[in-house]
């Protein structure tokens, strides 16, 4: 037999049987059905061939799940929001990023188009971002919204309604948090009061300011992406002012941060503001627990983590690598649930899970071929103050008057929410955890509690897979560290028996 074809063929057999096999043995794999799947906590999974995601629910599902998709295949088109499972608002021109349910009922969402023709000082066409608030059947009934030189990492990835009746932006085109009132700015806090800022911040995804919740009266949790950073920010009458930095820049390699000419050393000090990547890197949409507690989607580490302040130093306490089997991959979203669970948003592995702190998986609900950015369970949405993790006694809740004090009561009781917040929550006042030094800890060395399991066993192809997934939102989601092993020795085979014919030609 001819050695050439016969490297050939057994190169093509090998990725055929490799990937098949994958494609079969995959979690969720089985007969094709037209819609997503659900699947609850005894892994039973309901078809759904209309698409309307109307799957039998466990109870933890039964007060329903809303959903931000930013893109159908694509990170800029084909977005939509579900509520309930039931497909809500959809345009393909349109990406949604951050939702949530307001007290009246209506939906907000931070959103983006990216084919516009009122550019204002930009060419045409550009993009316009800010959000949108609709009635649950999908009727517009306000929108806010500014032109933006590019449809990518100039999005408004975070809105929040105010208990006045305005809104609080995440703007990551301009890098600054803003305030909204009847369709007028009317406050911000530029983010080149604090880092080294390049000459016109618009020209490059310079820091990707991409959330900002409230946390207090004049208080707001930043999220810094590019910087591995999130600020306590304090709102004053102009500007206003960093009180905290959570993962602050402890003098250790800026490389994370400087990497495709985000962050620079403007000023000439030879530094510039750049967290530890190990603690978080490049995260989404973090929860502030309480004090000295907060959960982070860590996405470029592809992991959520619940971080302690113990000593002046955060320290991830609780780490969270996968659900049903399955490493997360580029997690944006996570939440503490009132009944103790964590809600992830598992945005290229195209889902969104329920787990304990065991990481045992309650449900998982697949979002076909939507890449999700952000998922709320409604009505509470996501709280300020939550259940804590990794703690050396049970976790408790700090009922907080408006002058900072307040009495403990056990976790699970009322007062889970921010009352006054136009977010539907519950009655009550807003629910602080105890601080973790109050439950013991200690400035030791902390080794996290580790559970969700999914590694990949190939870190290299593992990684390869990551970054092929990245650019390439459609391929399968089985595709991972032993598949691209088995693509490269297909590949090694192949072209070795065309190299070996020709020579023999």
């Amino acid at each position: 037999m001819d050695r050439g074809l016969a490297f050939v063929g057994a190169g093509l057999l090998l990725l055929v049987v490799g990937f098949g096999a994958s494609a079969f043995a995959a979690p969720g794999a089985g007969p094709a059905t037209d819609g997503p799947q659900t699947t609850g906590t005894d892994g039973s999974q309901t078809a759904d061939p209309a698409g309307t995601r109307t799957a039998t629910r466990t109870p933890a599902q039964l007060s329903g799940t809303l959903i931000g998709v930013q893109g159908s295949g694509s990170y800029t088109s084909g977005g939509y929001t579900e509520l309930a499972g039931e497909r809500v608002l959809r345009d393909q021109q349109d990406t949604y990023f951050d939702v949530s349910l307001l007290r009246d009922g209506r939906l907000l969402a931070a959103w983006m188009d990216e084919d516009r023709e009122e550019c204002g000082p930009y060419d045409t066409p550009c993009a316009r971002t800010g959000f949108v608030v609709f009635e649950q059947d999908g009727t517009v009934t306000q929108r806010y919204s500014f032109p933006v030189r590019s449809s990518t990492n100039s999005e408004v990835h975070d809105v929040e309604a105010l208990p006045d009746g305005g809104f609080v932006l995440a703007d990551m085109d301009r890098e600054r948090v803003v305030i909204v009132r009847d369709g007028e700015e009317v406050w911000q806090w530029n983010a080149s009061s604090f880092y080294d800022a390049p000459a016109d911040p618009t020209r490059r995804d310079w820091l990707h300011i991409n959330d900002v919740d409230r946390i207090g009266d004049d208080r707001f949790l930043v999220s810094v992406r590019n910087a591995n950073q999130l600020l306590v920010l304090e709102r004053q009458e102009e500007g206003g002012e960093v009180v905290e930095v959570i993962n602050a820049d402890d003098g250790g390699s800026d490389d994370s941060c400087t990497v495709r000419g985000r962050l620079s050393d403007t000023d000439g000090d030879g530094d510039v503001r750049c967290g530890d990547p190990e603690a978080f890197k490049e995260q989404h949409n973090p929860q502030w627990l309480g004090p000295g507690a907060v959960l982070v989607a860590d996405s470029e580490n592809d992991r959520v983590v619940e971080l302690h302040e113990r000593g002046g130093e955060w320290r991830p306490v609780w780490v969270l690598t996968g659900a049903d089997g399955r490493s997360f991959s580029w997690p944006r979203d996570a939440d503490r649930l009132p009944n103790g669970n964590t809600l992830v948003t598992d945005s290229r592995g195209r889902r969104v899970v329920e787990v304990t702190e065991s990481g045992e998986t309650v449900w998982s609900y697949s979002t076909g071929d939507g890449i999700v950015y952000e998922a709320d369970r409604v009505p509470e949405g996501e709280t300020v103050g939550g259940a804590l993790y990794a703690t050396d006694r049970p976790p408790e809740t700090t009922a907080t008057t408006g002058d900072g004090t307040g009495t403990t009561a056990p976790d699970g009781e009322s007062g889970t929410a921010t009352s006054g917040d136009e977010r539907t929550a519950k009655p009550g006042a807003t629910a602080t955890p105890a601080t973790p030094s109050e439950t013991g800890s200690t400035t030791e060395a902390v080794t996290p509690v580790v559970v969700g399991g999914g590694e990949d066993r190939l870190p290299v192809f593992g990684e390869a897979a990551r970054l092929l997934r990245a650019g390439l939102p459609w391929l399968p989601l089985w595709l991972r560290g032993p598949q691209v092993a088995v693509l490269s020795v297909s590949l090694m085979l192949v072209v070795a028996g065309v190299v070996d014919r020709r020579r023999q030609e």
